[in-house]
């Protein structure tokens, strides 16, 4: 058995013609097909078209519509069928396209008889006339008046409103969707759906608003073409062809009239199709179910119309039987639908009372719950989150903090959760980290803060107290103040930066805190190919994951970013070889990432300001050294410790003075000591070992201890 998609190509007088498998290949391309169709119709409008072929396009417009219309019903949201207003385009094109062409074939061949265009078009003419013009053109109007006047101007108000209503409440929407991913209720992902459903439904809806003139143009046309054919053929026929008046009357009447219905019955199932779909927004699930759950769900209504059946039945006059079935038939139904409507409702208090039984002990376990990071706003605060005018949001700020630490320190930080909290002040907000209270302060909506860069007192009226993330003097002004304090040089922000400030702050601080095992495992997972084979070899026959937990954790502590991920694991890779404790690892680490490290402490001259460790303090460290290996621990004299923090502090805090902010440079194998006794009192400072220096890093002196 041949295989006809394979049929190859043969060529004729040297001239390749394409096989049958070129042939189906070609018609399998949509975009082709739609195309060809496009400029068929497009030639319609131009060349004459035989009756034959104008029977068979008539009936593919009358099934193009059906379908269109059973779309429309069975689709459960308008976005499932957003092609609708493109789709109406191409089918109005098509009836006007046919429109002219049977115009053509009847003002041609009209006086030949009644299928002069074709037998759809007799067909219809002589079923909807039954013999008198009179009718068919009566028919003809109330078609199109109901097609026109009712459906078409409906419809088009109602996309109309719609478009109109949908786009007033975009920002809204767009603002529910931000506040949701900042309080952590969707992810990512569920956000970037949310939106693009929004912007289609926008986009859909503006169309729809647009597309329903082309049902109204396409009606209006209809009208004219009718009356054009009629008082056209009948010129035609009288005096060209010879006809009588009542021959060419009957004649190109039936024709007319059967063209006018063949054409404004197709536009009268779209223009219906067009209003279930502009009138079906608010409607979920298919139209049947959604209008009987919704016309069946209230045995009440259904009774009090089968009861108004009953009565009108027993007026004089009234034919009894129609009214009397109809009134039963509501009433039995209203009967049956209250019976199961109270058997739901109680099957659903039973399960209620059984799930509530289950559940006995669920208010502990749900108490147990943690939440990462949260933050408590007075009452005051409360526009911060939900201002009337959408500024000063602090979700957006808080969203976009999480953005900037995501690429500064390489993971992506837990939601944080936004809630109310009436025990606390007015203007009082609480940061808290892992249900623990980390840090809080005070901010006034609506003031701004005010501080002096020069650390000074500001010489404005308002509230004076103290910045809560650095704890720098300043003051609270109201907002016909803030352009005064910017012009005297002033540092002025807003409640909510104030309040994300010290957020990043608190973050930055406890970040270790904050990595999770499920966060360390989402990281490996998302390592490329490449990585994730030297990830096989490490874990778990090498190193736990909860061992490189622990080792990007002590990076974190130090603020030094695991973006590189790759670098670390060929770090740990190394160093695991001779010892498996994670602070001995976490130094092998950070002399790999030495460009990194230098990076990141680098001063905006483009060299790293240094204050080195003298050679009498590299001793003192060195000789305080108790225990080997990885039981070394550090014994140095309380008198001695006092003497080095002092020291510390007033080099660090004249190079400050100075405009510089250095790194504190000791030899390797002191450098976790010292780093412990410095972020007791001074937690930003960096302490770099000299194997942490890179090459050709630009190196400044400004100090030595």
């Amino acid at each position: 058995m041949s295989d006809i998609s394979a049929a190859p190509s043969t060529a004729i007088g040297g001239i390749k013609l394409p096989g049958l498998g070129d042939i189906g290949a070609f018609f399998k391309r949509g975009d082709l097909a739609l195309a060809i169709g496009v400029l068929t119709i497009l030639v319609v409008l131009i060349l004459p078209l035989p009756p034959l072929l104008l029977d068979m396009a008539l009936a593919i417009s009358i099934i193009i519509s059906v379908l269109i219309l059973m779309t429309a019903l069975f689709i459960h949201t308008p976005l499932e069928f957003s092609s609708f207003p493109t789709v109406l385009l191409i089918a109005t094109m098509l009836r006007l396209a046919l429109n002219l062409a049977s115009t053509r074939l009847i003002l041609a061949h009209g006086h030949e008889g009644t299928d002069a265009a074709g037998h759809v078009i007799e067909a219809f003419g002589n079923f909807v006339m039954s013999g008198n013009f009179v009718i068919g053109i009566i028919v003809f109007t109330i078609l199109v008046i109901v097609n026109f006047v009712v459906i078409t101007k409906g419809s088009g108000r109602i996309a109309e409103v719609a478009a109109r209503f949908h786009l007033d409440a975009m920002p809204g929407k767009q603002m529910a969707i931000d506040a949701d991913l900042s309080a952590g209720l969707i992810d990512e992902k569920k956000a970037r759906e949310r939106r693009q459903t929004l912007e289609d439904e926008g986009g859909f809806f503006g169309a729809m608003d647009g597309a329903s003139k082309f049902v109204r143009g396409d009606a209006i046309a209809g009208l004219l073409v009718v009356f054009i054919n009629v008082i056209g053929g009948m010129i035609i026929g009288i005096a060209q062809q010879g006809l009588t008046f009542a021959e060419a009357a009957r004649s190109y009447t039936i024709l007319t009239v059967g063209d006018g219905l063949v054409t404004q019955v197709p536009a009268l199932i779209v223009s219906t199709a067009a209003g279930l779909l502009v009138s079906k927004a608010g409607i979920a699930g298919a139209a049947d179910k959604a209008l009987l759950k919704q016309l069946s769900g209230y045995p009440k209504a259904l009774g009090m119309s089968g009861a108004v059946m009953l009565v009108m039945s027993l007026l004089p006059g009234i034919p009894m039987l129609p009214f009397l079935v109809l009134g039963s038939g509501a009433g039995a139904l209203a009967f049956i639908v209250d019976k199961r409507t109270k058997l739901a409702l109680a099957a659903e208090s039973k399960k209620a009372e059984a799930d509530k039984a289950e559940s006995a002990e669920e208010p502990i376990s749900v108490s147990l719950k943690m939440d990462d990071l949260k933050v408590e706003l007075g009452y005051a605060l409360l526009p911060l989150v939900n201002a009337p005018d959408g500024s000063d949001r602090l979700t957006e700020q808080i969203k976009a903090l999480r953005r900037s630490l995501a690429a500064e320190m390489g993971f992506v930080m837990p939601a944080v959760r936004i809630l109310d909290n009436v025990q606390l002040d007015a203007n009082t907000y609480v940061i808290k980290i892992k249900e623990v209270e980390a840090g809080s302060g005070k901010v006034w909506h609506g003031q701004f803060m005010v501080m002096d860069p020069a650390g000074g007192q500001v010489k404005l009226p308002g509230t004076h107290t103290t910045e809560p993330t650095f704890g720098l003097p300043a003051t609270w002004v109201d907002a016909g103040l803030k352009d005064e304090a910017a012009m005297k040089g002033y540092t002025v922000v807003d409640a909510a930066t104030v309040l994300s400030t010290h957020l990043t702050e608190l973050l930055k601080n406890n970040m270790a805190e904050l990595l999770s095992y499920a966060e360390v495992q989402k990281l490996l997972k998302d390592l490329p190919k490449e990585q994730a084979e030297l990830l096989k070899d490490l874990v778990p026959s090498l190193i736990t994951v909860s061992g490189i937990q622990r080792v990007l954790q002590i990076l974190l502590a130090e603020r030094v970013s695991i973006r590189d991920l790759a670098t670390i694991l060929e770090g740990i890779a190394e160093g695991v070889g001779s010892s498996r404790n994670p602070t001995i690892l976490a130094e092998h680490v950070r002399a790999r990432i030495q460009r990194q490290i230098c990076a990141q402490n680098m001063s905006p001259g483009g060299y790293l300001p240094l204050i080195a460790l003298s050679a009498k303090w590299e001793q003192a460290f060195a000789e305080a050294m108790i225990g080997q290996g990885e039981e070394r621990q550090l014994a140095m004299q309380p008198s001695k410790l006092t003497e080095f923090i002092t020291l510390v502090r007033e080099k660090f805090e004249a190079a400050a003075r100075e405009g510089e902010a250095p790194v504190l440079v000791t030899s390797a194998g002191i450098r976790p000591f010292v780093r412990g006794i410095v972020e007791r009192f001074r937690a930003q400072t960096p302490v770099v070992a000299q194997s942490e220096i890179h090459p050709r890093a630009r190196l400044k002196t400004v100090g030595s201890i």
